[in-house]
Formats: C-alpha cells, structure tokens, sequence
C-alpha cells in the first residue's frame, strides 16, 4: 500500500501544480503528504472491512474495462486536434488503428452486459 498511496499523492500533486515528492518537508508539500496519510488511512480501513480481494480484483477489472471505452475515445479526438498537439498529431493510419480498436472495446463491454442481462 505504501507504494500506491505514493503514486496516488504524486498523481494528485501533479494534476493540482503542487510540490511533490519525499525530498520536500511536510510544511513544503502539504498536499503530497496528507494524500499519502489518507491513503493509508483508506486503505487500513479497508483491511477491517471483510472483502473478497479476488471479487474486488475482479470488479476493478470490470470497471476498468467500462471505463477505457469513453477514455479511449477521448484521448483519440483530443490527438488529432492540432491545438492539444501541436505538430504531433495522431497520423491517420494510426487513428484508424485506434478507432477500430475502441469500437472493439465498446463492442466487448456490450457482450459482456448483454451475457449478464441474459445469462
């Protein structure tokens, strides 16, 4: 846990433009370490709770499979437009290749659902 709750407070610092990092002093990155503290603090909490770790493994897995569709489809709009790129604009060979490999997801997440609709 201690490695997570580290990535999450550096994932948090740098969205937020906040000084990050096991260097800095606590009154230098308050940020950065109160994400760390309430991590861990989540994260005993959560080993109090009697939960399946192979189910919560397996509905993060989920989640992550739903979720990757609209992110996929985000990312590859966003790649194209020359005001988010720059001069690295997605070629269009590649968003095809992108475009068709979204559609795959979407396609799975909806056999997926339609399995457990219908058994």
């Amino acid at each position: 846990m201690p490695v997570l709750a580290g990535a999450a407070a550096f994932g948090v610092c740098d969205t937020l433009g906040r000084p990050a990092g096991l260097a800095c002093r606590p009154a230098e990155a308050k940020t950065f370490y109160g994400t760390i503290a309430v991590a861990m603090l989540v994260s005993i909490g959560l080993n109090a709770i009697p939960i399946d770790p192979i189910k919560a493994l397996f509905w993060s897995a989920v989640i992550n499979g739903l979720v990757a569709v609209p992110i996929m489809a985000l990312i590859l709009i966003m790649s194209r437009r020359p005001t988010n790129v720059g001069q690295f604009r997605l070629p269009g060979t590649l968003t095809v290749i992108g475009w068709a490999a979204t559609v795959f997801m979407a396609l799975i997440a909806v056999a997926m659902m339609w399995t457990w609709i219908h058994g």
